[in-house]
């Protein structure tokens, strides 16, 4: 499977970012501002995500940042039992300025070297037809206890961060997060006006 135009990857290697992300107030505010193919909710960047106002970051980032990666361990640990898979070196030659260039070990004066990388794989051909049947999806439509604890623990982490009720409505959430957008609108234009001339007032992603 190949990704299509409509794949969109925002490049951050941070827990906080990705637990933010998946948190059900972006959630309920993506659900709201993004487009429909049919009768399919469908996530566009220009609606969802670069309108959205990520927290002030604070102290709960670390708790944001905890609570996310417990949420990706358990997903990865689903969706790949070490009982079903097995991991494999792939080994073949790379340059350090190539898109492998991460993996490159013991290059030379041209920086030609061998790209050493982790591969897992199924075990065997029974554990490959299990591993097909764990996808993301079916993993939310069954929606097991542990994944809806994981997800708590980071919608508490992350309604601390802006400072909201952990027991908001959806519609509470988005009366919130607009009063909190236009705030920033406002609250960057004041900032622009006082900025000397060639200086700029930060985004909200320059302060995540």
């Amino acid at each position: 499977m190949f990704p299509d135009q409509q794949l969109y990857a925002f490049a951050r290697d941070d827990d906080y970012f990705f637990g933010v992300l998946h948190s059900r107030f972006h959630e309920v505010w993506a659900l709201k501002l993004g487009t429909r193919l049919e009768t399919r909710p469908r996530y566009t960047p220009t609606t969802c995500f670069e309108t959205f106002s990520f927290p002030q970051p604070n102290e709960q980032k670390i708790d944001i940042s905890t609570a996310a990666k417990e949420l990706n361990e358990l997903r990865e640990n689903w969706l790949n039992p070490p009982e079903w898979t097995t991991t494999r070196i792939l080994e073949f030659p790379s340059a350090t300025d190539g898109p492998w260039s991460r993996f490159v070990v013991d290059p030379d004066a041209r920086g030609i070297g061998t790209v050493r990388y982790a591969r897992g794989e199924a075990r065997d051909d029974d554990c490959a037809k299990k591993l097909a049947k764990r996808t993301l999806t079916n993993l939310y439509n069954e929606r097991p206890a542990w994944l809806a604890n994981a997800h708590t623990k980071l919608d508490r982490a992350v309604a601390h961060a802006y400072d909201f009720p952990v027991d908001l409505s959806d519609e509470r959430i988005l009366e919130r997060l607009l009063a909190l957008n236009q705030q920033r609108i406002v609250d960057e234009k004041t900032a622009t006006k006082k900025q000397p001339r060639g200086s700029r007032a930060k985004t909200d992603e320059e302060f995540v």
